[in-house]
């Protein structure tokens, strides 16, 4: 049986690769799927990618396209989540700043560069008219464990990061929420390194259908909401609310989607070019 080895967040997002685990749909299929849970987010599983530790990832999609544009040979193959991520933008419970503005020239938290934090941290700014030069400031604290000790610290002044994520640390008082900024694009896609997809496009394809099936029928499993709120130790409603926001896809990224992204990361000077759709996406 073939081994596949994929990486994604621990979070509620990939709840569907969970359950088709559990229930063996990929051993079914003749593939030994290997998950791992990468706290590093985007930035650890670019890494992971480029080094061969994983060969596919449920990977941010600013974060891969700047990571395929800086030299990582993989291709988007499909849309995973459609709608944007809700970033929080969170400082600790007993920090002086309370609204966004306050944070402006201060330092940000980010897991490592070219993670979603770090460049959400270029969008957030970009919204509230910063200056992109002398306004953002980062340190990098690995993950969210790392945030929680910069922030509680105060080695770092806040952190942006999925708000439902983050919600029970608010809720218990070690961070206070100061924003919201939503990503201006589908947040989450699958993209796979390029030499494993020339060999194993079929298996890939075969992966794409099982994981489809299981998020096309997501929100009516039984008792979903009960479920999440128990495995990711969030409130009830907390997940009735991302549920009601959170639309997965079975597409492929569309090349209005890919223009946008790249026009908003070369704007901000985050990557040095703009690529052609077909350099960075591969249809099955």
């Amino acid at each position: 049986m073939k081994q596949i080895n994929i990486g994604g967040v621990p979070e509620h997002f990939n709840l569907a690769w969970y359950l088709g685990l559990k229930n063996a749909e990929y051993k079914e299929a003749g593939i030994n799927l290997r998950w791992k849970d990468f706290f590093g987010g985007t930035g650890a599983m670019c890494k992971g990618l480029r080094d061969g530790d994983i060969d596919m990832a449920v990977i941010l999609t600013e974060g891969i396209i700047k990571d395929i544009i800086a030299g990582n040979k993989s291709k988007i193959v499909q849309v995973f989540v459609q709608t944007p991520l809700i970033w929080g933008i969170h400082v600790a419970e007993k920090s002086k700043y309370k609204t966004i503005e306050d944070v402006k020239g201060t330092k940000a938290a980010i897991s490592r560069y070219g993670s979603g934090s770090h460049l959400m941290a270029y969008i957030n700014a970009q919204n509230n008219g910063w200056d992109l030069k002398k306004d953002l400031d980062f340190e990098v604290i690995k993950n969210l464990d790392g945030a929680v000790e910069g922030l509680t610290e105060g080695k770092v002044d806040y952190f942006m990061w999925e708000k439902f994520t983050t919600k029970p640390l608010v809720d218990n008082g070690t961070f206070r929420r100061v924003g919201n900024c939503p990503s201006p694009w589908p947040c989450f896609v699958i993209a796979v390194r390029e030499d494993f997809l020339k060999s194993n496009r079929d298996d890939v394809k075969t992966i794409l259908d099982i994981v489809n099936n299981t998020t096309s029928e997501f929100k009516e499993i039984p008792s979903i909401d009960r479920m999440i709120a128990n495995r990711y130790e969030q409130e009830i409603e907390d997940v009735q609310e991302w549920l009601s926001l959170t639309e997965w896809s079975q597409d492929n990224i569309s090349k209005e989607t890919i223009a946008k992204v790249q026009d908003e990361l070369f704007a901000l000077d985050i990557i040095p070019e703009k690529w052609d759709y077909k350099d960075l996406v591969e249809d099955l």
